[in-house]
């Protein structure tokens, strides 16, 4: 029988079998087992390269500056050493409350004297360890030269000079009012009150003198 005009034969529609008429072979375990590995490592690697990013820098800067050691010369910045009893107990003073404030492996401290002019002596106290928040350290440092009638105000950061880190000054209140200004790294804080001096004045004679007492293996 003819079909009917205008109707289309109808297609009818089955699987369509895989050019060789093979099923496909299933994944072997060690083959899943390689896939997962690759899978994971790529993994790992981003999360490194993240993690490098982020905290790469810190921990290069940790690294160079960690192994820090501060001496007290003779002379600086043609400052004399006193090696007098009054000077001792003042900074053996500082030196205790820097201890009790930072946990520092080693502590230092001195007098230099001017000779020419000895209400500008200057009064340093330091020490190292492995710091990782030196810009938050400085801060506790510096507030230690506050007392019951003085605040230190003012504070901002000045150049640290060749050494890195954050350097930062500020001034005392009161009638007594000095300069203090104090640097701090991965490796070392330190802080000093400089009578009779102006913020750019000490912090330039800090930079000397911490080039003159700080050392890096």
């Amino acid at each position: 029988m003819s079909e009917r005009a205008g109707t289309e034969p109808q297609l009818e529609f089955g699987p369509v079998p895989l050019s060789d008429g093979a099923e496909p072979e299933p994944e072997s375990p060690a083959r899943r087992r390689r896939t997962v590995m690759l899978a994971a490592t790529g993994v790992a690697l981003a999360a490194g390269l993240g993690m490098t990013a982020v905290y790469g820098p810190t921990a290069w800067r940790i690294l160079q500056q960690k192994d820090a050691t501060l001496t007290t010369p003779g002379e600086v910045a043609g400052l004399r050493l006193d090696e007098s009893a009054q000077a001792h107990d003042t900074t053996e003073y500082l030196r205790t409350a820097l201890a009790a404030e930072l946990p520092l492996a080693e502590t230092v401290g001195a007098v230099y004297a001017d000779s020419a002019a000895p209400s500008r002596s200057i009064i340093f106290v330091g020490g190292t360890a492995t710091l990782r928040s030196p810009d938050k350290d400085l801060d506790t440092a510096l507030q230690l030269l506050a007392d019951d009638a003085s605040t230190v105000d003012g504070v901002r950061p000045v150049p640290p000079g060749n050494l890195g880190g954050v350097m930062k000054c500020g001034r005392t209140s009161g009638p007594d009012a000095l300069t203090v200004c104090g640097w701090a790294d991965h490796g070392s804080v330190a802080i000093a009150m400089f009578p009779e001096r102006t913020v750019d004045e000490s912090a330039e004679l800090l930079r000397t003198i911490r080039g003159a007492v700080q050392h890096r293996s």
